[in-house]
């Protein structure tokens, strides 16, 4: 068998045109595109065994995707140091990867992560979001306050059962652990909510957006979000925020390689991952 090498990449997109992460055969997806122009520049088949961080919704952002692939060694020793402009000169301009980073063979983008950290960007501007970030920021139609933002996400952080908030798979836990989760109001007046956790069912973080945001304009109490994590079942009193404004910005790894391959076991051990965003 021939020697392979792992690669780390690290990728952006704009989610607007993509119809998520993952390939679908008549869809275009960030998987499906990449895959093409590795095709274009390496050969079909040479690299294998793409695998995500965090399989991202349709519509939704990253400034912080991650993801690995193997490639033959011989290939990656011909094309290493030019592979990363070859790539930007195929793929389109909505996506492109920023790094790719020889990695131990036990790296795991998605089973070696400690941690996931989304950002969700509203705008409750009276005229709505600015036209150069109307893809990113969502228009909020009411005023909204900081306080009582803050005020439901602190009863959402920690270790709890999100399945009021979460799409249910067949045999995927809903137990997640959020260790960040608050909002901040930046000087040109877009509210940002930071949420990080260990990992993320699906439509998690934009269920959670939806929750937050009927209490920070007033039409919930401040403890209804928290109050909806005694339920096992998806809530149907929570609306799914709008995908646009959802950005996946930062992936967390052990510092030490050496620990990818016992984080990678204690994932595995703890849940089966679903999609994210």
């Amino acid at each position: 068998m021939d020697e392979r090498t792992r690669l780390r990449l690290d990728v952006s997109y704009d989610g607007t045109d993509f119809s998520g992460w993952a390939a679908q055969p008549t869809r275009r997806t960030v998987a499906g595109v990449l895959m093409e122009a590795l095709d274009l520049v390496l050969g079909v088949g040479t690299a294998s065994g793409l695998t995500v961080a965090g399989r991202t919704d349709a519509g939704v952002h990253a400034t912080g995707q991650v993801c690995h692939l193997d490639l033959p060694t011989e290939v990656w020793r011909q094309h290493d140091g030019k592979l990363l402009r070859r790539l930007a000169r195929l793929l389109p301009t909505d996506v492109r990867v920023r790094a790719m980073t020889e990695v131990p063979a036990d790296f795991d983008a998605r089973f070696s992560a400690t941690f996931r950290r989304y950002e969700y960007r509203v705008t409750d501007a009276p005229w709505g979001a600015e036209p150069l970030r109307r893809k990113d920021t969502l228009a909020w139609p009411r005023p909204l306050d900081l306080a009582a933002l803050n005020a439901a996400a602190a009863g959402l952080v920690g270790e709890h059962d999100f399945a009021a908030y979460c799409r249910r798979k067949e045999n995927a836990t809903t137990l997640r652990e959020v260790t960040r989760l608050d909002w901040r109001r930046d000087p040109d007046g877009i509210l940002v909510a930071t949420v990080q956790a260990d990992a993320f069912c699906q439509n998690m973080v934009r269920s959670l957006v939806g929750a937050m945001l009927a209490a920070g304009d007033g039409r919930r109490a401040a403890t209804w979000p928290a109050g909806l994590l005694t339920r096992r079942e998806r809530s149907s009193e929570v609306t799914v925020a709008p995908a646009h404004g959802l950005a996946l910005v930062e992936v967390g790894y052990p510092v030490d390689p050496a620990e990818y391959a016992r984080r990678s076991a204690l994932t595995r051990r703890l849940r089966v991952p679903v999609a994210e965003g």
